[in-house]
């Protein structure tokens, strides 16, 4: 008897070491918040700081400083981690996951009971003391599932902050085009009032038809219109930025660069994009933990198929005049009508469920790396096109035109007809490189985060 006693209470002794040793889980200082920091650092160069209680005087000391310049992209995303509240609220939300974690590796409670009952003469009380064995000696599989699934919570706000970044990217780039755009409508609006002007007053001299002349108003009504809608768009576009950075009130007077950045000399080279990819994107690694976690909850299904309630305890009984009573009790929950096997064909199909979602998201991962970088490459020939051949050419049209305006060759309205050609390319090429600034950021989200839409820079 003692040689089949004794393993069973070796294994015992040991789950039993094994759950008080995870029962000394405790709750970090930082909440995992560090970690989706370090994890934001390496795919955007920028941490996702929490803002903490007591940090919050030096927070807005931090973001006065960022807003008393000029803001550019990087100082952007810069102020949308740190400000940027639904950000802040998943942050917040990391320690509930830890706290999940925490508690599956703390050791259960026990239970006390106690019953008095009296007649006549007599008195009977009941004392007991339980310990639920099942959940101790589950404990560790418990716990590293929870594990599991505060890693998968860092990755997901992690993911978010990336998202973010690149969202607050994107809006800056429209925000700045759309304030040159406005500009560059504004001055055709003067070349076009310029123009209807001068065309009444030849109307009226004489020497000028009543149909070019009109030609002319209408043009400048158009201009009116495009103007006015330049504007709305520069308006709408700030709006999207600032609610992205969490500004309001005084905030909201930032200021942002005249113009968008230069575009790059080269452009990027695809090199190993998809296994990049497929190593460093959030939304992979995501996939990856959950069928991990399904995998590890299926182990503990197939653990705890047949004991459902397992409590052990200490008891004793006293009655009247007699003799206390002591001894112990069991109760374990008969599987006569629930044999677990629908549990474990559940735990079985969530786990084929995870591993086919794993592989979908790496399909996707793949082909969107290869969409968003044959976006970014036909916005950067584009851009370069605009730049290089389509403006010079412009420019050095109204200046052959000028020339001849000068040496008396040319009309004033044929000169003012080739400026406003030479400001609409000018706007063109604007959006050509908002376009290709849009198509980067997310070519580097495609690498970094998770799913985006190639055709959002359209």
């Amino acid at each position: 008897m003692n040689s089949l006693t004794r393993p069973g209470l070796r294994r015992l002794a040991v789950a039993a070491s094994a759950a008080f040793l995870a029962g000394c889980a405790s709750l970090s200082r930082d909440g995992g918040t560090d970690d989706v920091a370090r994890m934001t650092q390496e795919r955007i160069a920028q941490p996702a700081p929490w803002k903490r209680d007591q940090a919050a005087e030096a927070t807005q000391s931090e973001v006065k400083a960022v807003l008393s310049k000029p803001i550019g992209a990087d100082a952007a995303v810069h102020l949308a981690l740190l400000n940027n509240q639904g950000l802040q609220a998943s942050l917040a939300e990391l320690g509930v996951a830890e706290a999940d974690f925490v508690r599956a590796g703390r050791l259960p409670n026990p239970g006390f009971s106690f019953g008095r009952i009296r007649g006549g003469s007599e008195t009977e009380i009941d004392r007991s003391l339980s310990f639920d064995l099942a959940a101790l000696l589950t404990m560790p599989a418990r716990s590293g599932i929870e594990s599991r699934r505060f890693e998968q919570a860092k990755l997901q706000a992690a993911m978010q902050a990336v998202r973010l970044a690149a969202d607050t990217r994107k809006a800056w780039y429209v925000a700045v085009a759309a304030a040159q755009a406005s500009t560059f409508a504004g001055q055709v609006l003067g070349a076009a009032e310029a123009a209807a002007e001068l065309a009444a007053r030849m109307q009226a001299a004489g020497n000028w038809s009543a149909l070019d002349a009109a030609r002319e108003r209408a043009f400048y009504q158009d201009a009116v219109t495009q103007q006015a809608q330049a504007r709305l768009l520069a308006d709408t576009a700030r709006e999207e930025l600032a609610r992205l950075l969490g500004l309001w009130g005084p905030s909201l007077d930032f200021t942002l660069p005249d113009r968008l950045p230069d575009l790059p000399a080269q452009a990027r080279a695809p090199a190993n994009a998809e296994a990049d990819a497929l190593s460093q994107r959030l939304d992979v690694l995501v996939a990856r933990h959950d069928a991990q976690a399904t995998a590890q909850a299926l182990g503990l299904a197939k653990t705890t198929r047949f004991i459902n309630v397992f409590d052990a305890g200490y008891a004793n009984k006293s009655t009247t005049g007699a003799p206390r009573e002591n001894g112990y009790e069991v109760s374990l929950e008969l599987p006569l009508f629930d044999w677990g096997g629908a549990r474990l064909a559940r735990a079985q199909a969530s786990y084929m469920a995870a591993v086919h979602r794993t592989g979908d998201v790496a399909v996707k991962a793949r082909s969107e790396v290869r969409q968003a970088y044959a976006s970014y490459r036909t916005a950067y020939d584009i851009a370069r096109h605009y730049r290089d051949d389509i403006v010079p050419l412009r420019k050095q049209i109204a200046d052959e035109v000028l020339l001849r305006y000068n040496g008396m060759l040319a009309s004033t309205f044929e000169l003012l007809a080739e400026s406003r050609e030479q400001l609409a390319a000018v706007n063109a090429a604007i959006a050509a490189q908002r376009d290709f600034w849009i198509a980067d950021t997310n070519l580097q989200f495609a690498m970094n985060g998770g799913t985006t839409d190639a055709r959002s820079a359209q």
